[in-house]
């Protein structure tokens, strides 16, 4: 089952404490949902295609890789906090132990870094694991 729990105000979507959570199965046939949040979210804050795009696809395998290393029966929760021009993720699963972890020298973990403007793991306490993110919208002087 999905939910999508929004914190905040919809019409305030880059207002201080516009926080969007989505909370799903850890399954890789969910992450579509998850995409589609995040990509209608830059959308509202006046993100350019390109930056859009970008954030879709970082969205896309952050939480691909960590349904990888979740255990069996877990939640995928992602947290989306829109302000000044800036989207922040943070994708989070439970791990079945300490022996569950996200390698930062795999090709994936380069597409998130070439694709975000800031990315780095996070709860890594043997218990769960995440990711956190940050997109930019682009310069208007550069559009």
């Amino acid at each position: 089952m999905s939910e999508v729990d929004p914190v905040g105000t919809a019409d305030a979507v880059d207002g201080p404490g516009a926080v969007v959570e989505v909370r799903t199965s850890a399954s890789a046939a969910l992450i579509p949902t998850i995409r589609a949040v995040a990509s209608d979210l830059a959308a509202r804050a006046d993100f350019d295609l390109d930056a859009i795009s970008d954030l879709r696809m970082a969205v896309d395998e952050a939480c691909a890789t960590l349904v990888d290393v979740a255990s069996p029966g877990s939640g995928l929760r992602c947290a989306f906090r829109v302000h000044g021009g800036v989207i922040e993720v943070e994708a989070q699963v439970e791990t079945s132990g300490p022996d569950s972890t996200v390698s930062t020298d795999t090709f994936g973990w380069r597409v998130l870094q070439t694709l975000a403007d800031e990315v780095e793991l996070s709860g890594t306490d043997g218990r769960t694991v995440g990711i956190r993110l940050n997109k930019r919208a682009a310069d208007p002087a550069h559009r």
